[in-house]
């Protein structure tokens, strides 16, 4: 694969359970010696949300359009809130170049919550928003109901299940990546 794959942290709430399962996915992606970082929401230059950042991107946003273009593929780790996904989110994708960001990218998504669905309602909007910029939608969701039940204290997976769901997904969408570079 030509380039990392780049996990994103969905919410820029300091400390999320998105940001833990986000790294517990990117040591999957390093256990099997692929590049892949995670690009954390909560990292975002707090001067994107300025009204007037639409027609005048900060010079602070080109490093991560910089990531997502030269990226391989996206895996979006994103919370549910309020039945949907974060608006930091949603201002994130917005604030990326149309059509390259998305355009013929692999992306797959993990949806986590506190409830028993698991983050379903934000995945499927998300792969809404990524279908209709035109990225390629890895089948392999993941969902992880009682997120905040998942973890010990040093932020590893406590459940064998969940843990060997990310590792099938990572499997199924490196593959997925290297079909779609073909």
């Amino acid at each position: 694969m030509p380039g990392p794959i780049e996990i994103i942290s969905g919410t820029n709430r300091a400390g999320s359970n998105s940001r833990k399962v986000a790294g517990a996915i990117e040591r999957i992606y390093r256990e099997r010696a692929i590049s892949a970082q995670v690009m954390d929401m909560a990292d975002l230059p707090t001067e994107i949300f300025r009204p007037d950042i639409y027609a005048n991107k900060p010079k602070s946003l080109e490093a991560w359009t910089s990531r997502i273009l030269a990226s391989s593929g996206l895996v979006v780790v994103t919370p549910e809130y309020n039945g949907g996904f974060p608006g930091a989110l949603k201002y994130f994708i917005d604030m990326l170049p149309f059509p390259e960001s998305f355009q013929n990218r692999p992306v797959c998504f993990v949806g986590i919550g506190a409830g028993e669905w698991g983050g379903l309602r934000p995945v499927e909007q998300l792969q809404q928003v990524f279908g209709y910029r035109n990225a390629f939608l890895c089948p392999s969701r993941v969902f992880i109901k009682e997120v905040h039940r998942i973890f010990d204290d040093a932020g590893n997976i406590t459940q064998p299940e969940i843990a060997k769901r990310l590792a099938e997904q990572a499997t199924l969408f490196v593959d997925f990546i290297k079909r779609t570079e073909q």
